[in-house]
């Protein structure tokens, strides 16, 4: 969506602000911390910015899928969308190296990757391909584990199982890797799939199987935790342009804080969700994840799926 800026003095008449729509589009659903606090973005900025911009948020894919909207982005009919960084990596391939399994050793290794120089010059990057698109901020969408409608505790027991996973190539390397099936599906039709048994399994973090009530199709959770996984808000590069520098750094702002607000709840919900499980009948199954992890890496010697080396070496070395 195109528009222009309009500077309104603080003592200007309420009533005359033009205010300018902002549409932001995302697939999560109501629920998820990331749609929370993208409807508190949205306050913060109309606050900011004295009525002169109103965020007006889509959740749950009703303004498309993730590929659609991110098509939409590009063509300037949205104006900022939620989109997962193995999404974006379609465009710019080496941002998709941080959803590969086993990438990260925990929490605060994630942490350090999305303030490192290595996220800003890989989010540049991307910047430029996509025609000024811009990253602004990245949000911790949590460990993503495999649920299934029995035990998957070791290698072995995940072979031929058919798991859902999302589009984009880099998730499948972690069921090929172990001698799976992986079955790409649309997020919107994953609770149908398993109902139907269209597919054995899925993957994804625990505030997104309660979100998508994927727990009522599947009686067990296999901590995994094989991708330490990241949301990125994408601006527009045709909105940017026409933000003036104030406005550029308001959106900045709130835009990081509520990323760092998300990942917090995130990750909170995380810790603490394992309970909530167990009390609806789902069995929690710890796992042997460095006989996974193990797995997987021998698999990237030998894989003829393309990344930058150098990059995956720098990530993991921060």
């Amino acid at each position: 969506m195109s528009f222009q800026a309009s500077a309104e003095s603080e003592d200007a008449n309420p009533d005359s602000i033009d205010t300018r729509i902002i549409r932001w589009a995302h697939v999560y659903e109501p629920s998820h911390p990331l749609h929370k606090w993208a409807l508190w973005t949205s306050e913060q900025i109309f606050e900011r910015t004295a009525g002169r911009y109103k965020i007006e948020v889509y959740p749950s894919s009703s303004l498309g899928k993730e590929g659609h909207i991110n098509q939409s982005l590009s063509l300037g009919s949205l104006d900022i969308i939620y989109t997962g960084t193995s999404f974006a990596s379609q465009l710019y391939k080496p941002l998709g190296l941080s959803e590969m399994p086993y990438i990260f050793e925990d929490y605060q290794h994630w942490r350090r990757f999305i303030q490192s120089e290595v996220f800003a010059k890989i989010s540049k990057e991307y910047e430029q391909l996509s025609g000024g698109n811009l990253i602004v901020s990245s949000s911790y969408y949590g460990e993503r584990h495999l649920t299934a409608n029995r035990p998957v505790t070791s290698p072995e027991h995940i072979e031929g199982l058919k798991i859902r996973v999302p589009g984009a190539a880099v998730y499948q390397l972690f069921p090929l890797s172990l001698g799976a099936k992986p079955s790409p599906i649309s997020f919107s039709e994953v609770y149908l799939a398993i109902q139907q048994g269209v597919v054995d399994s899925q993957e994804n973090p625990l505030p997104t199987i309660k979100a998508k009530k994927f727990y009522e199709v599947q009686s067990h959770i296999n901590l995994t935790g094989h991708i330490l996984g990241s949301i990125l808000a994408v601006v527009s590069g045709r909105t940017w342009a026409e933000l003036s520098a104030d406005d550029r750094k308001i959106f900045r702002e709130v835009l990081n804080l509520a990323a760092e607000k998300t990942s917090e709840e995130v990750r909170f919900n995380e810790q603490n969700l394992s309970s909530w499980f167990e009390k609806q009948g789902v069995t929690i199954n710890q796992v042997d994840r460095e006989a996974f992890r193990q797995k997987v890496l021998k698999f990237y010697e030998h894989t003829t799926f393309s990344y930058d080396r150098d990059i995956y070496a720098r990530i993991q070395a921060l």
